[in-house]
């Protein structure tokens, strides 16, 4: 461009460029049915919005209501536990082969029934006893106590020493185990032994 191109380009008025036709820049006529087809889409969209985080808050409802029907008992459930093993324990210490009274053989016979029965309640709420010894060790559900070498396969439960729970899907109490190590070469499957 030369100068005086320039300077007569400085000179033209803005309202002359404005009305000088240019085939790159087309105008969008806005009339009222565009208008209200755009805000029909956008409604629409705030709708199938609004449908679709009403069924998820309806379905986490769902859901936390199952699980509060489910595993609303499980504290309470925990603390039933030191109970039976209580009743385990007595049971456990009781020497066999002695001659007792028949008043103690009584007693003993009570605890035996209020163990089962104990143990029949947990079943009908979902409450699961793990006792997994002979089966390889699963860090979801078992918690190691210590490791002895054995003729066993590594990773085997070859003690329980306090059974677990589940209740339903959930572990409740971990069952406390002694694993093998250092058995036969081949470890069990399915255990971590990179832990």
């Amino acid at each position: 461009m030369t100068d005086e191109n320039k300077k007569q380009d400085a000179d033209t008025p803005e309202e002359e460029l404005v009305d000088q036709p240019e085939s790159s820049i087309k105008e969008e006529e806005v009339t009222p049915l565009s208008v209200a087809e755009a805000e029909i889409n956008d409604l629409r969209d705030k709708l199938l919005r609004a449908v679709a985080e009403a069924e998820n808050v309806r379905r986490r409802a769902e859901k936390e209501k199952a699980d509060a029907a489910n595993y609303a008992v499980t504290s309470f459930a925990r603390d039933m536990l030191a109970i039976g093993d209580n009743l385990h324990r007595a049971l456990e210490s009781i020497p066999e082969n002695v001659e007792l009274p028949e008043n103690i053989k009584n007693l003993i016979e009570g605890v035996r029934m209020t163990d089962r029965e104990l143990h029949n309640i947990f079943e009908r709420h979902g409450i699961h006893k793990i006792d997994p010894k002979g089966e390889a060790f699963d860090h979801n559900h078992h918690q190691a106590m210590y490791e002895s070498e054995t003729n066993d396969p590594d990773g085997t439960v070859i003690q329980v020493m306090q059974v677990g729970y589940k209740i339903k899907n959930r572990l409740l109490r971990p069952a406390m185990v002694g694993v093998s190590k250092g058995g036969s070469a081949k470890p069990v499957e399915g255990v971590d032994t990179t832990a």
